[in-house]
């Protein structure tokens, strides 16, 4: 019983953060009419994308049991291409004057925000397979 409360409470307060990352990317975009930083949002939603699908294809290889394979460092890699695309680009469309820097702010923040809540749920409630 305790379990499912300490979980619905995470799922509350996940959920709640979440929200807020949404509204400061929404915000971002309407306050000053340009809805070019919404971008951020979609590539904070696709980064966990490629750790979960390279995941699939790895496992242990002949020479370490710890380390798992190639296909799970690309992932890695097009996971933190995906991140730093999404913290540069608010920042890039702010110098070129596309946005304005507030807005640059509000959207890298709100993304930031918002993959750290994906990572987290995904921490606290990701299903262990045992294997015999």
């Amino acid at each position: 019983m305790a379990d499912s409360r300490a979980g619905l409470k995470t799922i509350i307060f996940l959920s709640f953060v979440l929200s807020l990352s949404f509204l400061l990317i929404i915000l971002a975009c309407a306050l000053w009419s340009n809805w070019l930083p919404l971008l951020t949002a979609l590539l904070f939603a696709f980064a966990p994308l490629p750790n979960w699908l390279c995941s699939r294809c790895a496992g242990a290889d002949d020479f370490s049991a710890d380390y798992s394979s190639g296909p799970l460092d690309f992932g890695h890699f097009l996971t933190s291409c995906f991140l730093v695309s999404g913290v540069a680009l608010p920042y890039v469309l702010a110098h070129s004057e596309v946005i304005h820097p507030a807005a640059a702010w509000m959207s890298a923040l709100g993304g930031a925000v918002g993959y750290a809540t994906i990572i987290t749920y995904s921490h606290f409630f990701s299903i262990q397979i045992d294997e015999f």
